[in-house]
């Protein structure tokens, strides 16, 4: 957005020039990919998505099929997001961004917290490599976690759903759709990342969880939100997120939940306050849904499981 600005401050209709010869690179929704493929010499696919805030999971799953039909051996998956006063201007239009910390900026993302009043901004990018598992062990990499199966699907904007507000069964849907293709049982999962975006919203997510993993109360899998730490860094958010995800499970922890320490009540009746932390944790998990929902009513899950040397 800041380079459309740029460019059209620098223009009139008869000096197009002055846009400059990357203009159209740098603005162009395929550009990264673009970039990156040329820069590390990439065949096979080098494409885009954009789904807004499942971006990431969603092109995590999508390598992960290539890879699992035979497609490729190996992908480099993630998704990045801009920062700048254009963008975050718009959310502020929207009135999802909180001001009611602007004094205290490190307590304003406050998801799954009774006092959340919206967003904190964040941008950056994460990236995954997938491959297979006998293309892993061939040239001896690092495995950080295994991707078990996923699942991806769309509310319609109906029964809830909207542009901005997702379709609670819809959300249901992609979570149990998800176990099924990973073939795992809801009762395995040890942690969920979830989307929890320090909005509204929170406590819808938290009874859609607990109604596709049939658990509640104590029974409920470990649940964290990154958001608290590093802001929703919207198409961005799903990637390094995974990115957190996949850390975890390796090296066998669970990060802790800022700014929640006044849970709100409709999750407090749902979870127990214990499997919320607030602190580090350190302990040994094996396996994580994690999720994204995004603007138009799209959805993402996926499961992750620590991978165990042979």
């Amino acid at each position: 957005m800041d380079k459309f600005r740029e460019a059209i401050y620098k223009v009139d209709d008869l000096q197009v020039r002055r846009l400059g010869s990357t203009a159209v690179t740098q603005a162009m929704a395929s550009g990264i990919s673009a970039f990156l493929g040329g820069k590390l010499g990439l065949g096979n696919q080098v494409t885009t998505n954009s789904s807004a805030c499942t971006t990431g999971a969603e092109s995590v799953l999508l390598a992960y099929e290539r890879i699992k039909y035979g497609y490729a051996k190996r992908m480099l998956a993630g998704s990045t997001a801009d920062s700048g006063p254009y963008i975050w201007g718009g959310f502020d239009a929207m009135k999802v961004s909180t001001f009611k910390y602007n004094e205290q900026p490190e307590a304003g993302s406050r998801p799954m917290s009774a006092t959340a009043s919206g967003i904190v901004p964040g941008s950056g990018a994460g990236a995954l490599l997938l491959e297979s598992l006998d293309s892993a062990l061939e040239r001896g990499a690092v495995i950080y976690a295994e991707v078990l199966g996923g699942n991806i699907n769309s509310g319609g904007q109906r029964n809830g759903g909207s542009m901005t507000a997702p379709n609670p069964a819809a959300v249901q849907r992609c979570i149990v759709a998800a176990l099924q293709q990973a073939g795992v049982q809801p009762g395995d999962i040890d942690l969920v990342n979830g989307h929890l975006t320090a909005t509204g919203k929170d406590a819808e997510e938290i009874a859609n969880w607990c109604t596709a993993l049939q658990r509640k109360g104590k029974d409920f899998p470990y649940i964290n939100a990154l958001k608290s730490m590093v802001g929703h860094c919207l198409s961005a958010s799903g990637s390094i997120e995974l990115v957190a995800v996949a850390l975890q499970l390796k090296e066998g922890f669970v990060s802790p939940n800022i700014n929640c320490e006044d849970l709100h009540p409709d999750i407090q009746a749902l979870v127990d306050r214990e499997r919320i932390p607030e602190q580090l944790l350190y302990k040994d998990i094996n396996l994580v849904a994690k999720a994204s929902f995004g603007f138009g009513d799209v959805n993402a899950c996926i499961i992750l499981q620590k991978y165990l040397q042979p």
